[in-house]
Formats: C-alpha cells, sequence, structure tokens
C-alpha cells in the first residue's frame, strides 16, 4: 500500500517558540490517521504545512504523491481542506457557495451545479439550499464547509475538528458521511477534539505534544500501553475502601487508586475473568459488601490524559502574535 502523505523532520519555529519539532508522519492510501494533542501542540500547523498552507523552517512532505514545497498547486488540487471554523460566504446561498467551489475547481457549469446538488442532499441541507449562508445555524454553516471541501472529490482530505459545534445527530452523520468517503478510498488526515470520534474513525492515533510526537499507533495499541485492563469496584462502606485494597493490591499489576469520595477502588491487572473471580473471593471471605463490582478497559480518554497530563480542547497551534505565513497562491 502506498502512502498519500508522508512527512519526514518537520520543524516550525515563531521566534524563540517552537511550534513542531522534528515530526514524521505516514498515512497510507485509503486510511484514517488521527492527530490528538493537548492546546498548542501542533497540530494545526501539522495541517497547515500539509495543505501548503504554511511553509516549514526545516523537513519535507509529499501528499498525493507530490512534494508540498515544490508543487504546491498540484497538492491544491489533490486535496480538501475544512479548518476549525467554518469557511463560507454568508451572502451567498448555500447553493452558490458550492457551485462557486465547482467553477474555481474547473469543473464547468453543469458538473458543479449537478456536484452542489449532490453534496446539498448529502448534507441535509437541500430545503435551505436557495437561502444566504448568513440565514444558517453554526452546525448548517460547518456541514456547508465539509461539502465544500468534497466538491472536487479530492483522493486526500484534511479535517481540522470537523464536527466541533456539530449536535449529537449532526455529529453522528458527520461519521457516516466520512467512513462512507474513506471506504471509496479516501485518505484522511483528522484532528479533533472528540477523542471517542478518533476512537471510532481512525485506522491510527499520532498523540502529539509541544510539537513532538510521543506515542503512536492503534487505538488498542495506545490503550494497551496505558496499562490494560484496571478491576474497579464501589464498596458499600467507605471505611472499608483501604480494607479492599489490602486484599486486593497483591492481585495487580501496579499500585491500587483510591477514590474516597466515590467509595471506589480502582487496580491495574491482568488476567481477565479469573482475576475478576479470585477478587470476588477475597472479598467475600470477609463480608465485604459492594455495590459495583467489574473490570473496564481503559479509554482514549485515559491513554490522553496519561500521555500528555491535559484534558482535551480546543487548538490554535500558532502562538499569539505569531504571523500566518502563507505560500503565494
Amino acid at each position: 500500500m502506498t502512502d498519500a502523505i508522508s512527512a519526514q523532520g518537520l520543524v516550525k519555529r515563531y521566534g524563540k517558540v517552537t511550534a513542531l519539532d522534528g515530526v514524521d508522519l505516514t498515512v497510507p492510501t485509503g486510511t484514517v490517521l488521527a492527530l490528538l494533542g493537548p492546546n498548542g501542540a501542533g497540530k494545526t500547523t501539522v495541517v497547515r504545512i500539509l495543505a501548503t498552507l504554511l511553509r516549514p523552517d526545516e523537513g519535507q512532505a509529499e501528499v498525493a504523491g507530490m512534494d508540498v514545497l515544490a508543487d504546491p498547486a498540484g497538492v491544491r488540487r489533490k486535496i480538501g481542506l475544512s479548518g476549525q471554523y467554518a469557511a463560507v460566504d454568508e451572502y451567498l446561498t448555500g447553493f452558490e457557495n458550492l457551485d462557486m467551489i465547482g467553477r474555481l475547481y474547473h469543473l464547468g457549469r453543469r458538473a458543479s451545479r449537478e456536484r452542489s446538488r449532490e453534496l446539498l442532499a448529502q448534507f441535509r441541507l437541500e430545503d435551505a439550499a436557495d437561502r444566504p449562508a448568513r440565514t444558517y445555524s453554526g452546525g448548517m454553516r460547518r456541514r456547508l464547509d465539509l461539502a465544500g471541501a468534497l466538491v472536487a472529490d479530492p483522493p486526500v482530505l484534511f479535517l481540522d475538528e470537523p464536527t466541533t459545534g456539530l449536535d449529537p445527530r449532526g455529529r453522528t452523520e458527520m461519521w457516516e458521511v466520512i467512513q462512507t468517503l474513506v471506504s471509496r478510498g479516501t485518505t484522511l488526515l483528522l484532528t479533533t477534539q472528540y477523542l471517542e470520534e478518533a476512537d471510532l474513525l481512525a485506522d491510527k492515533i499520532v498523540v502529539i505534544d509541544h510539537g513532538r510526537i510521543i506515542a503512536q499507533g492503534t487505538s488498542d495499541e495506545l490503550k494497551s500501553q496505558v496499562g490494560g485492563e484496571r478491576l474497579e469496584i464501589t464498596v458499600t462502606d467507605t471505611n472499608r475502601l483501604t480494607e479492599a485494597r489490602d486484599l486486593l493490591e497483591p492481585l495487580g499489576i501496579g499500585r491500587a487508586t483510591l477514590d474516597h469520595q466515590h467509595r471506589t477502588l480502582l487496580v491495574p491487572v491482568s488476567g481477565g475473568a479469573s482475576v475478576l473471580t479470585e477478587a470476588l473471593r477475597r472479598l467475600d471471605s470477609v463480608d465485604l459488601r459492594l455495590d459495583d463490582v467489574g473490570l473496564r478497559r481503559p479509554t482514549l480518554d485515559d491513554v490522553f490524559l496519561i500521555l500528555t497530563g491535559h484534558a482535551a480542547a480546543e487548538s490554535d497551534d500558532v502562538p499569539s502574535g505569531a504571523p500566518q505565513q502563507e505560500v503565494a497562491r
């Protein structure tokens, strides 16, 4: 399988601030790479460089087989981009926005109009097609913006937090659209603040912090890196929580965690159901009553917090006051 996106040693500095510090990426054709990281980690800077909107200070990258520095115009013909904020002309109708993009791509009048109507139907915007975009809700503008990125049916797509501002139904519908695109061979680089989105959509996840890649792999591989299964129990009597820890910690593969407020004990374990059975036997032997007990795997949220020490948040990677250095069009 060939790589639709390839980058080596990407570096970007803004004065004394290093936004990217030697980032390497590969995205095989027809797959999804999710780029996760805390606020200011460098995610959007990576997207801007690969989309030819920003020049790296060091490193090289190819998209769809073309060098982003040597042939930026060629790259732009092969990509679609939807940024963090919907970029639509508020004075044009939804149809006119998409038709204009089609004309800019030289699709021709007929093909442009047909593609616009097709996308308006796909994103449930048919009823609003002839209304000015300024009358659209935030979610509708977001859908129109993504539709605009798909007008030319690009083989490579960059989506920078594509579902921000959408309600749960809109987010689910957007996921279905993305999955359909990928099933047809589109390659996708996705940044997102919704970790369940990466868990659902991504073939591979890269975690970036302070401009460097700190972890990468599939969702399951990253979850395994931070400790695998956890035995979780909630005791009826808070006063017996320490006793439960002393009984169960020897079964674990790491230090147990107590939460007195919620009467909960968490023990990292390995062994699945057999460990759970032994835990219940030990607790029954001292008549220690429980409100809840179970095994759980770490979520992608756990992975993110453990690896970065931050909560997921929307990001704008460019430091305040840094110049928006765009490549000449």
